[in-house]
C-alpha cells in the first residue's frame, strides 16, 4: 500500500487520460479479484429511453430482508465516463463495494455533454431514483433507504438532483470532489451548463448548502486546488448556515481519479467512511 501512495503522491496533481491510466493500473490487481468475487447482479437495466439510461445492480452480500440502496454516479468532466460492469472494473467497483456491506449497489450512466446539457445529469439521476422507488424491492433494497454517491461530474449531478428534485425522495448525499458554485466557472463547464450568464441560477450550491440531508463531503489531498476551494467553500457555508459541518474526509494519499477508483481495495479508510455513513442514517 505504500508503494501505491508514493506512486499517488509522484503524479502531483494533473488529471488526463496518461494519469487515468497510471491510478487504473495501481488498482487493477486488487480490483479484478473483485469483480471476480462480486459480479453484476443484473446488468444494463433500462431506466429510460436513451441509450444512455442503463443502470447495473449488485445484490447485497449475506443480506436477509430489504437492504439500503447505494448508488454511485461516476465522474469524467460532463462529457464522458461509464458504469463499467463485468468487462470494466473502474466505477463498477463502488457497487461491488457497496454489496460486500450488505447494500443494494447501483451504478448508473448517464446523458453526456455536449449533447445533452444542465440539467440533463441530474433529470436522470431523478428517473433513477423514481426507477428504484418502484422496483429495487424486487432486488431486495429498500425503496425507503436510498443513498445518493457521485464522484466529480456524478457530485455535481447528486447535488443537482437536490436543487431539482429536492431531498424527499433519499436518505443522504456523499459528494466526493464535486463543484458545486463555489470557485468561478471554469470555461470547460460552459458545455454543460451553457452561457456563463446562466451558471449562476444553474449550479447546485444553494441547494447542496441548504438541503437538511444528511451529507457525507470528501476531498483528496491530491485534487487540484479548485476542488480544495470547492470542498472548503461548502464545508464553510453549511457551517456558517447550520451551525456545524457534515461528515467529511479529506483523502490522504489519493487523487482526483483515485479516490473512487480505489474503492474495494485494502485501502479502506473512505469505505469505512462511506458505509458507516449509509448505515447510521438507514436505521
Amino acid at each position: 500500500m505504500s508503494n501505491i501512495r508514493h506512486a499517488i503522491a509522484a503524479m502531483g496533481i494533473d488529471l488526463g487520460p496518461e494519469v487515468l491510466a497510471q491510478c487504473r493500473a495501481l488498482f487493477d490487481a486488487e480490483q479484478l479479484a473483485l469483480q471476480a468475487a462480486v459480479p453484476v447482479t443484473q446488468g444494463d437495466i433500462a431506466y429510460g429511453l436513451h441509450e444512455r439510461h442503463r443502470l447495473d445492480i449488485y445484490a447485497p452480500l449475506g443480506v436477509s430482508g430489504p437492504a439500503p440502496v447505494l448508488v454511485f454516479v461516476h465522474g469524467g468532466g460532463f462529457l464522458k465516463g461509464d458504469k463499467g460492469g463485468a468487462e470494466a472494473w473502474p466505477n463498477a467497483n463502488v457497487g461491488r463495494m457497496a454489496a460486500q456491506a450488505g447494500f443494494v449497489g447501483v451504478v448508473i450512466n448517464y446523458r453526456l455533454a455536449p449533447d445533452h446539457m444542465w440539467p440533463a445529469g441530474s433529470e436522470d439521476l431523478a428517473a433513477v431514483v423514481a426507477w428504484l422507488k418502484a422496483n429495487v424491492a424486487q432486488h431486495g433494497g429498500d425503496p425507503d433507504r436510498i443513498v445518493l454517491a457521485g464522484t466529480s461530474a456524478g457530485a455535481v449531478h447528486v447535488a443537482g438532483f437536490l436543487k431539482l428534485a429536492g431531498d424527499a425522495d433519499v436518505r443522504g448525499a456523499v459528494l466526493l470532489s464535486g463543484l458545486y458554485g463555489y470557485t468561478p466557472l471554469d470555461e470547460r463547464d460552459l458545455l454543460y451548463y451553457g452561457h456563463a450568464a446562466l451558471y449562476a441560477e444553474r449550479m447546485p450550491m444553494e441547494a447542496v448548502a441548504t438541503t437538511r440531508l444528511p451529507l457525507l463531503v470528501a476531498c483528496a489531498q491530491y485534487d487540484p486546488p479548485r476542488f480544495q476551494a470547492e470542498f472548503l467553500g461548502l464545508m464553510q457555508d453549511r457551517l456558517a448556515r447550520h451551525g456545524a459541518m457534515p461528515r467529511a474526509v479529506i483523502m490522504t494519499g489519493h487523487n482526483h481519479y483515485t479516490m473512487p477508483m480505489h474503492l474495494g481495495t485494502a485501502d479502506r479508510r473512505l469505505a469505512d467512511e462511506i458505509c458507516a455513513f449509509v448505515r447510521d442514517i438507514s436505521h
